[in-house]
C-alpha cells in the first residue's frame, strides 16, 4: 500500500495552497471531495448543498471519499500520497451539524486507513476567506478545526499540528516529519 497521508483542520486555514505546492514540488495530491459535491450540486441544480441540505452533502461527500480512497489505495505510488481531507472529515462535519452518522458508515471510515501521522492546520484569521464554496464564518472554522482533531484521536490517529508559517516553510515542516 502506498503512503497515504491526511491534511486536514478547518475551512479557510490553507490546505489548498499547501497541497498545491506539494503538488508542485512533485507530490501525489488529492483534491477536497467536498468542494467537488458542492461545484456538482450548484452546477445540476442538487440539493446536497452544505446550506441548503447538510445530510445530504454529507452522503455525497462520504461516497465520493470512498471511492476516492479506494482508487488511490489500490494504485502503486512511489510518492507518498498526500489527501486534501479524509474520510473521517465526513463523520467529523457531521458530529459538528448534528447529524445521526450511519454504523455503516462508522463502519466502513474505521476500515480505510491512511498513514498515522494526520496533519491538521489551526485556524488562520489572517488567511481566512470564503468563496462561492466557503460560506462559513471564522468562528465555524475553528469548530470545525477542533471536531477534526477530536475525530481523528478517536480513530487512533497520531495529530500534528502544522504551524501558521509561510507555505514553503510548511512544506517543509511536513516533509520533515514524514522522511
Amino acid at each position: 500500500m502506498s503512503a497515504l497521508y491526511i491534511i486536514t483542520g478547518g475551512p479557510g486555514a490553507g490546505k489548498t495552497t499547501l497541497l498545491d505546492e506539494l503538488n508542485h514540488q512533485g507530490l501525489i495530491t488529492v483534491p477536497e471531495e467536498g468542494r467537488k459535491v458542492i461545484k456538482e450540486q450548484m452546477g445540476s441544480g442538487g440539493e446536497g448543498l452544505p446550506w441548503l441540505n447538510k445530510e445530504l452533502f454529507a452522503e455525497l461527500m462520504f461516497e465520493e471519499s470512498v471511492k476516492t480512497y479506494q482508487k488511490i489505495s489500490q494504485a502503486v505510488h512511489t510518492k507518498p500520497v498526500f489527501f486534501d481531507r479524509g474520510i473521517l472529515d465526513t463523520l467529523g462535519y457531521m458530529r459538528l451539524e448534528n447529524i445521526p452518522v450511519p454504523a455503516s458508515m462508522v463502519s466502513k471510515a474505521g476500515d480505510m486507513v491512511y498513514q498515522n501521522n494526520i496533519f491538521i492546520l489551526p485556524p488562520w484569521k489572517e488567511i481566512y476567506e470564503n468563496d462561492a464554496e466557503r460560506k462559513q464564518t471564522f468562528g465555524k472554522a475553528g469548530e470545525t478545526f477542533e471536531c477534526m482533531k477530536e475525530i481523528y484521536q478517536e480513530y487512533g490517529y497520531t495529530i500534528i499540528e502544522v504551524p501558521k508559517l509561510p507555505v514553503q516553510d510548511r512544506v517543509n515542516f511536513i516533509l520533515g516529519k514524514i522522511i
